[in-house]
């Protein structure tokens, strides 16, 4: 007969479930307060607008270009160096009768006498498509809740279904907190981002998940606390490795991979950190608390059954 009693473990982390969820339900409603009160500070991908990349032969002023062009009628322009302290990006709301944009630029763009400027780059979207966008991405995030939750209510048991959606929404709330707090400019590829993490940390709960799942089987007996602890601690280090590991790739992406990926690589870089937190203490907690059990999840027994024949 095999040994069905649970093993020691390491570390007892549903013993601080509490502190973790009740730090969780707080970090949680400040993101939810700053989303509510700041908003998030979104591209001209959702506003509309222009977009537009300056390069000068000399290092550009951004106070002189800001104050040209606001005397040249371009209401609230957004002025900052990307690259090098000679390349400019420029960011317009929409603007009437902007058919000529680029010439329009080159004219509030004035230079002194030895001084050169061009306009590397220009994107343009309307109000309608950037309405149109912001609706497509809502959807993208609700159709990928909902997908999550079949998937893993298929797999699993409704009980971990609602644990790992539920650390999927904490998640995606905390990176989205943190864009609006910071006033972060928020893109497509910040909206990549956050869906990317979806998976990601779905992926990492899924795995712990799934140790959960077949130590319920091989350990028929001890408690659901000491079962889902030693599942967690059996992963930790598959977890730990892989999150450090794609950590430090999307660092090098922060630090070196210019302003366009910049905000890209930050949604990643946190959603990392706190995806691996939600898949270490969050979801396992959730998942104890909605009353998930042994029974839920055991196969029959074929030792009980062998000895229940006649």
């Amino acid at each position: 007969m095999k040994d069905t009693t649970p093993k020691p473990y390491a570390i007892d982390f549903l013993g601080k479930r509490k502190i973790a969820v009740g730090l969780s339900v707080v970090l949680s409603l400040w993101a939810i307060i700053s989303l509510a009160t700041q908003g998030l500070n979104f591209a001209i991908d959702f506003t509309g607008g222009t977009l537009a990349e300056a390069r000068y032969s000399n290092i550009a002023n951004l106070v002189d270009i800001r104050h040209q062009l606001e005397g040249s009628g371009f209401h609230n322009p957004s002025v900052q160096n990307f690259g090098t302290s000679h390349d400019v990006l420029i960011r317009l709301e929409p603007q009437p009768g902007d058919a000529d944009i680029k010439g329009a630029l080159l004219s509030a763009l004035k230079v002194a006498d030895g001084e050169s400027v061009t306009i590397t780059r220009i994107e343009m979207v309307g109000p309608q498509v950037g309405e149109d966008m912001a609706e497509s991405s809502i959807l993208a995030l609700v159709l990928a809740s909902l997908s999550i939750l079949v998937y893993v209510a298929w797999r699993f048991e409704y009980r971990f279904s609602l644990g790992a959606i539920l650390a999927t929404l904490h998640d995606v709330i905390m990176i989205l907190g943190i864009f609006a707090f910071f006033q972060m400019e928020f893109d497509l590829s910040v909206l990549a981002a956050v869906l990317a993490i979806m998976g990601y940390s779905l992926n990492d709960t899924i795995v712990v998940f799934d140790r959960i799942r077949e130590n319920f089987r091989k350990y028929r007996k001890g408690e659901v606390v000491d079962i889902m602890n030693i599942s967690i601690n059996e992963t930790l280090s598959r977890t730990l490795m892989t999150s450090f590991l794609t950590f430090l790739t999307v660092l090098a992406m922060a630090i070196w991979g210019g302003e366009i990926i910049h905000n890209f690589a930050v949604a990643l870089i946190i959603g990392i950190v706190i995806g691996t937190y939600s898949s270490i203490y969050v979801a396992s907690a959730l998942a104890l608390r909605l009353g998930v059990s042994r029974a839920d999840l055991l196969l029959p027994d074929k030792e009980a059954l062998q000895d229940d024949r006649p």
